[in-house]
């Protein structure tokens, strides 16, 4: 049997998920992996507070259209 497939099997992932993991991951050392996994989670949390400014400022725009 393909290694690939026993280590998949043995830790209840999918093939795929390994070749996956592996065209992200592969090459990196695990602190450049703890890296980019921080730089993630610090950019969805930037997107989430871009667009709630972004809904503020169309509120605001839509109640000085209104005050007039």
């Amino acid at each position: 049997m393909n290694p690939v497939v026993e280590v998949a099997r043995k830790h209840g992932i999918t093939e795929q998920t390994l070749y996956r993991w592996r065209q992200k991951f592969g090459g990196m050392e695990a602190g450049d992996a703890a890296r980019l996994k921080d730089l993630e989670r610090e950019n969805a949390r930037l997107k989430k507070l871009l667009a709630e400014r972004d809904l503020e400022i169309e509120v605001m725009k839509e109640i000085s259209i209104k005050k007039w």
